[in-house]
């Protein structure tokens, strides 16, 4: 073998080296990117937004694939959650669903019955009572004779609503008689002993107004039996 030979022999070799070398090296990279992100997991996003209180779905949702040790503790893996929940907040399209975002529906409990009135939408609702949420019911009525004052009443207090519906455009009247409601109304349901169902049905059917007052979380609304009716001469 003379020497020109040789040093292609000797050029191969240290060829076939650094190949090996680079190897090794693109090798030790992948596993240490192994090693920073971890195995993936399924999580679910969003395909587009969705209204607050809106009952949520499976179809709502895209799976996708992303490093276990990115999501965050709350983020929901298993789309069967969604099941029976409504959203609590506007949810953004592309948001990652997690268990914060959603609770479960309002639902009967043994011994109540579930009743919807309409609510005048300007008055008694103002956008801001949700599924969930807990409302005395006021009802105005006109004195039982001429002369006698008119009365504000609490029908009922704390009473769960369990759903709230779309706002809804009032037909006219065809019986010639003025509405006591606005234009449109929102249909509420809740979810009441026979006792506040019937107070219900009476106060709508012969109450010139029937309003809601939004409650708040944890306030003491214990309504004493002097203060449920209303007349203006008590301010005298």
């Amino acid at each position: 073998m003379n020497s020109r030979q040789r040093r292609g022999v000797i050029l191969l070799l240290l060829s076939v080296l650094c190949a090996f070398g680079a190897f090794a090296g693109v090798l030790s990279v992948i596993s240490d990117v192994n090693s920073k992100v971890g195995p993936e997991v399924s999580a679910y996003q969003l395909k587009s937004d969705v209204a607050p209180y809106t009952a949520l779905s499976a179809g709502q949702f895209e799976k996708i694939s992303m490093p276990k040790r990115w999501l965050s503790t709350n983020a929901v893996t298993d789309l069967s959650e969604v099941n029976g929940k409504i959203a609590v907040t506007q949810l953004r399209k592309g948001s990652l669903l997690q268990s914060d975002m959603m609770q479960r529906r309002p639902e009967l409990q043994p011994g109540e019955q579930e009743i919807a009135i309409m609510i005048d939408a300007a008055t008694g609702v103002a956008g801001k009572i949700t599924p969930g949420a807990t409302v005395n019911i006021y009802a105005t009525f006109a004195g039982e004779r001429d002369g006698d004052p008119s009365q504000s009443k609490v029908i009922v207090s704390n009473a769960k609503v369990l759903d709230v519906g779309k706002l809804t455009a009032l037909e006219p009247r065809t019986d010639g008689t003025k509405s006591n409601m606005g234009t449109e109304a929102v249909p509420i349901t809740f979810a009441l002993n026979t006792l506040d169902t019937q107070r219900i049905a009476y106060a709508e059917s012969f109450a010139e107004h029937v309003r809601l007052a939004l409650l708040a979380s944890g306030s003491d609304s214990t309504i004493r039996p002097g203060d449920r009716t209303y007349t203006l001469d008590k301010d005298k």
